[in-house]
């Protein structure tokens, strides 16, 4: 019986696609005219196409800043901007609006400890990613660049709770027994464990990028600065890489960004402590690991220490799009340098 009932199916939808496609072809010779212009059809649909994907796309950035606006903002009429955007204290104690506590809503811990961890994954990546993507655009043959490149930027595929995994079972216990070899106390969740494995991780932002920008610099640059009598290195220490830097910084500052907002990174490796401290062995946490426990478990959406999520959700997407309109302007500018 089942299986009467499926080749009737699939005869009556081969009948309707049959008869579809009949009425398609009769449409279609009916419409071919010595004077038809297609193809401008065919255009105007699919600019109208074009137009409606970047309206939704906008649209929906809009909602996004909108809504986490809104609740910021209520966030705001329980908590002062001041004490929010200037104290150093976070002790967002879970009650709901009324009970009383000792509650402390200060961003500049949440803010320290991101930005720390930034500059430590910069750190380990903009060497790394700058020196492979001076390998490859000027030294590498082509056959190995044709190599290395793509298995470099398997990097930037790999999951991030796969690297989160990797600072907390790997990274982090080797940095504690370094730490001790070296007589330093070296926590193995820390802001150095999350910094070094986060620099891991965009290394390839910084490498492709780089090694992108290099690559589109005049060769008569280089050809003159050889036929003065400078060496390769010197071609490269003094007339790529300067003729190249504003677009390299663009692509650190899109790498900063990146870095700014991850989170299970720091999730699994940072320790999640909100402490203002400068010592990057110590454990510390973010804003996004915040927002992941603000924002968890059976709380009060309507209390002060749920809108805070939101409010900090905000303040970080208008650090990283400061960033990357920054980095776009400086890849711009670039651009129209030499093309």
């Amino acid at each position: 019986m089942l299986r009467e009932l499926r080749n009737q199916g699939n005869f009556i939808m081969l009948a309707l696609m049959a008869s579809v496609a009949s009425a398609g072809l009769v449409l279609t010779w009916r419409r071919i005219q010595p004077d038809l212009r297609a193809r401008n059809q065919v255009e105007v649909v699919t600019r109208f196409l074009l137009i409606l994907c970047s309206t939704i796309a906008i649209l929906t950035t809009i909602g996004i800043v909108f809504s986490m606006l809104g609740e910021a903002l209520r966030f705001f009429s329980f908590v002062s901007p001041a004490d929010f955007f200037f104290g150093t204290t976070w002790n967002p104690r879970f009650s709901t609006v009324g009970t009383s506590g000792q509650t402390g809503f200060g961003m500049l811990p949440l803010l320290w400890g991101t930005l720390m961890i930034a500059i430590i994954a910069l750190l380990v990546a903009v060497p790394i990613g700058l020196m492979t993507a001076i390998y490859l655009a000027e030294y590498a043959p082509s056959k190995v660049r044709a190599v290395a490149k793509p298995v470099i930027e398997v990097l930037a595929g790999i999951p991030t709770i796969v690297y989160g995994f990797f600072a907390l079972v790997t990274v982090g216990p080797f940095l504690n027994m370094l730490g001790a070899t070296l007589g330093l106390e070296i926590r193995a969740t820390s802001a150095l464990t999350a910094g070094v494995v986060m620099g891991i991780m965009i290394i390839p932002f910084i490498s492709s990028l780089s090694d992108d920008i290099i690559t589109q610099v005049p060769k008569a640059m280089r050809d003159g600065s050889l036929g003065l009598g400078a060496t390769k290195s010197e071609t490269i220490r003094k007339v790529v890489i300067p003729a190249a830097l504003p677009g390299i910084v663009g692509a650190i500052l899109l790498a900063a960004s990146r870095a700014i907002g991850e989170t299970m990174i720091v999730v699994l490796a940072a320790g999640n402590s909100p402490v203002l401290t400068a010592n990057p062995f110590e454990a510390v946490s973010t804003m996004t690991v915040t927002i992941v426990n603000q924002l968890t478990g059976d709380l009060d959406f309507a209390s002060p220490q749920s809108l805070v999520a939101f409010a900090l959700g905000l303040t970080l997407f208008v650090i990283t799009l400061c960033l990357n309109v920054v980095a776009l302007v400086i890849v711009r500018k670039y651009r129209e340098q030499y093309e």
